[in-house]
């Protein structure tokens, strides 16, 4: 089975978990469920802590959208589909630091989207259940070994916490 919103967004493939709603006129609503998304209050302070911490535009996303973020631009992301590349990463299982010179990431669709300067797949009991990020910051200093470490551990950290 293959589901496309109206607005081409959410994409529902054989095997995807889904919540199930009806509407007092009857109508049924499928939505994709997303395990990531009952921890978006959580993951909204882990971004606060991430931005302060490392003072880089921080987010957290399901494997759809984002569903945490802080720091410049924070309205502008959330609940923003991620882009084909930042799903690549993450379907690759491994992390991303932008290198100088080398392409830009988008986080998500469109093309006012920040870049990303790290990207950690979230895993959970072999599942990509995500992706932490840090964006490149507006002055141009790039993220080193410190915000990779960091986001690593965040990512590690929320993997952990699904499956308890």
């Amino acid at each position: 089975m293959l589901i496309n919103s109206c607005f081409g967004v959410n994409v529902i493939s054989g095997g995807d978990p889904l919540e199930i709603y009806t509407e007092k006129d009857g109508e049924v609503i499928f939505k994709k469920y997303s395990p990531m998304g009952e921890m978006s209050a959580f993951a909204e302070q882990i971004c606060e802590s991430m931005h302060k911490t490392a003072e880089y535009p921080a987010a957290v996303c399901d494997r759809d959208s984002v569903i945490a973020a802080a720091g410049a631009g924070r309205k502008d992301l959330l609940d923003r589909h991620i882009s084909p590349d930042l799903e690549q990463i993450m379907e690759g299982r491994r992390a991303y630091k932008a290198e100088p010179g080398g392409r830009r990431v988008a986080v998500t669709d469109g093309e006012s989207s920040p870049a990303a300067a790290v990207a950690v797949p979230i895993l959970s009991e072999g599942d990509v259940l995500g992706c932490v990020v840090f964006m490149e910051r507006a002055d141009g200093v790039k993220a080193g070994d410190t915000e990779l470490k960091l986001a690593t551990t965040v990512s590690g950290f929320l993997g952990k916490q699904m499956e308890t």
